[in-house]
């Protein structure tokens, strides 16, 4: 019992322990016989290419896990992981689409919006040559009281 319990102890995660260093980031990089990739390459139409982005994607601890499974297992996650590279593809895909109808919908109501801003500011243009007409009509009757009160 004593070393079940020490067992389960040793898994127990410590969240006040502070890590002495940053722990290192993985990166993937895609280096091909002929160089660097470049955003203009087709991973889909080059096999080279393909092979080369996919051992990218995987860290050094997955090639460890893989190198002790058997073939059926290797080509099992490597369908998994295809699966789920689709999917992500499949879910970006969708994200970019409704947000293309966003920036489309966004763009038509910015339209309707600086349409409605020149439309008022010709207004307010209009009203302020009303409002001057008005106090020139306000500053003459003020004159003319005042000459009629001086009389």
């Amino acid at each position: 019992m004593a070393s079940s319990s020490s067992q389960n102890n040793h898994n127990i995660i410590n969240l006040n322990v502070v890590p002495s260093a940053a722990p290192e980031v993985w990166r993937p990089y895609f280096l091909s016989p002929n160089g660097l990739f470049t955003v203009i390459d087709f991973v889909i139409l080059n096999g080279t290419t393909t092979t080369t982005v996919a051992a990218g994607l995987l860290t050094p601890e997955n090639g460890r896990v893989l190198a002790g499974r058997t073939d059926p297992q290797i080509i099992n996650d490597s369908m998994a992981l295809t699966i789920q590279c689709a999917a992500f593809v499949s879910n970006m895909g969708r994200r970019l689409h409704v947000r293309n109808h966003e920036i489309r919908t966004l763009r038509s109501q910015f339209t309707i919006l600086q349409q409605l801003l020149k439309d008022n500011k010709k207004k307010v243009g209009e009203l302020k040559e009303g409002n001057k007409g008005l106090k020139k009509l306000v500053d003459s009757y003020a004159n003319d009281l005042i000459a009629q009160s001086t009389e």
